[in-house]
């Protein structure tokens, strides 16, 4: 009958070796991830920081939705964009995207 079903021999019992391999292995993707994802992020906060607590009257800035605006009142946590001729908004410093150059209103439509 060992022709229709094979017969099912024990095998010895298995090594411990990979252990050891599977920290090291657990490690370096921890390494991956910092260098990859972890430390752009951190920068990338630490720069947009930064440039939002340099912020001055007369900056020209674009939000995160997409306004285009000069500063034209400063507090702690808002300011105040007019975006056009008599029109200003109130809007949270973290919301400042970019800083533009001078000038960049005027080239506009």
């Amino acid at each position: 009958m060992d022709f229709l079903i094979q017969n099912a021999f024990a095998e010895g019992a298995a090594s411990q070796d990979g252990g050891f391999l599977n920290l090291i292995m657990l490690i370096v993707l921890f390494v991956v991830f910092y260098f990859l994802l972890i430390r752009p992020q951190t920068k990338r906060a630490k720069e947009h920081s930064t440039m939002v607590n340099s912020l001055q009257k007369g900056d020209e800035v674009v939000t995160n939705g997409g306004l285009l605006g000069k500063i034209v009142g400063l507090g702690d946590n808002f300011l105040v964009l007019e975006i056009s001729a008599n029109i200003q908004i109130k809007v949270q410093r973290q919301a400042v995207g970019t800083v533009m150059p001078k000038g960049t209103m005027k080239n506009t439509l």
